[in-house]
C-alpha cells in the first residue's frame, strides 16, 4: 500500500500540466537543462586548470 501505482503518477501529471501549462513546463525544463549544462562546463574548466604551488 506504500507505493504508487503508474495511475497516481499519471494523475498527478495531468494536475501539473493543468496547473502550469505545456509552456511554462517546456521553458523551465529548458531552464533546468542550461543549469546543469553551466554547472558541468564549470566543473570541467576548474579541473583543467593546473594547480599553482604555494
Amino acid at each position: 500500500m506504500g507505493s504508487l501505482s503508474i495511475w497516481h503518477w499519471l494523475i498527478v501529471l495531468l494536475i501539473i500540466v493543468m496547473i502550469f501549462g505545456t509552456s511554462k513546463l517546456k521553458n523551465m525544463g529548458k531552464d533546468v537543462g542550461e543549469a546543469v549544462k553551466n554547472f558541468k562546463d564549470a566543473v570541467n574548466t576548474d579541473e583543467q586548470q593546473p594547480k599553482k604551488p604555494e
